[in-house]
């Protein structure tokens, strides 16, 4: 199955390690025991802002390499498209990243 790399800046959840799947193979190394792990990705900005979350995303403890499925990828596009049928409202914290003067 093809595979579309994408790094992630998510952290694990410390409560448990991320499950292990000794038969699959990570698609950067090629080397087995990827980690599966749920992630929130935002898509969008502003009034168009969509939030997507427990997204499956593949890590390999090796490489570091991090990936979505090809499958997973059509999953978002196709949840992207119907956002305004399924997505549910909610209000969130928005803040500014000001970085200060050096």
């Amino acid at each position: 199955m093809p595979k579309r790399s994408l790094k992630s800046g998510q952290q694990a959840s410390s409560s448990s390690l991320p499950p292990t799947s000794p038969e699959h193979l990570c698609a950067s190394c090629g080397k087995p025991g990827v980690q599966v792990r749920q992630v929130t990705r935002s898509f969008g900005r502003g009034s168009s802002l969509l939030v997507i979350e427990e997204i499956p995303l593949w890590t390999c403890p090796y490489c570091g390499e991090s990936y979505f499925t090809a499958q997973t990828l059509h999953e978002i596009e196709r949840i992207k498209a119907l956002r305004k049928s399924i997505a549910v409202e909610r209000p969130i914290p928005v803040a500014l990243f000001q970085a200060p003067c050096a």
